[in-house]
């Protein structure tokens, strides 16, 4: 089977579990979004949705935590991983929008990436959640799929999007990244599956018998 071939059976697979998705960060705009995808780093979405919850009824404009100050942040975000990095990104960010943009999140990829504390896959999943732009956000399990279901060998998450970006039509990218990460985290797991169990393993790859190892991003 071509990668060609197990890219279709995937997005068969996957449209039929996942007709429809929602997104697992919960946000009341665009820059509460942005916020979130940086609070994630390292983080669960449940995590990081259980410390919003109290946040963005009041807090959910930069001049909102440009106001709270970096001290008052790190209060509301405490129970978040390396929250005090996170702080200070969140409140630099939120003075740039001010200054720079009126308060408005950037809409290009050259924009968003710099800012504070946001890289590729934070301005790909707010490209493609915030402004529904066409884009493959990237993370390290996104990545330990796509080897284990033989759509890419590559040795670092920026060559596995590039891999799949030609495997897959632009119109499915927003949807799918989603799919690919309910999918690992209910059938496809690091230490249960290990690429001879789930459907889509097992779809792929019949004759296969041994556990796949695969290379961290």
């Amino acid at each position: 089977m071509s990668e060609i071939q197990r890219a279709k059976l995937i997005l068969k697979i996957l449209n039929k579990t996942y007709p429809k998705i929602v997104v697992p960060l919960k946000s009341r705009n665009v820059f509460t979004l942005l916020v979130s995808v940086l609070l994630s780093a390292q983080c669960t979405d449940v995590n990081v949705n259980n410390v919003t919850k109290n946040i963005y009824p009041k807090f959910y404009k930069p001049k909102h935590f440009v106001k709270l100050g970096r001290k008052k942040i790190e209060k509301l975000i405490k129970k978040i991983g390396i929250f005090r990095v996170k702080a200070k990104s969140i409140y630099h960010l939120s003075k740039i929008l001010i200054d720079k943009y009126n308060g408005k999140v950037p809409r290009t990829f050259e924009e968003l990436e710099n800012l504070p504390g946001v890289g590729h896959k934070t301005a790909s999943v707010v490209m493609s959640q915030g402004f529904g732009y066409p884009a493959f956000p990237v993370d390290t399990h996104i990545h330990r799929l796509a080897q284990r279901w033989g759509l890419t060998n590559g040795k670092n998450v920026v060559q596995t999007e590039q891999d799949l970006k030609k495997l897959f039509p632009k119109k499915n990218w927003n949807k799918l990244h989603l799919q690919i990460i309910y999918y690992g985290r209910e059938y496809c797991k690091a230490r249960e599956c290990f690429g001879i169990s789930c459907k889509i393993c097992t779809s792929c790859y019949p004759k296969r018998k041994k556990p796949i190892k695969t290379k961290k991003a």
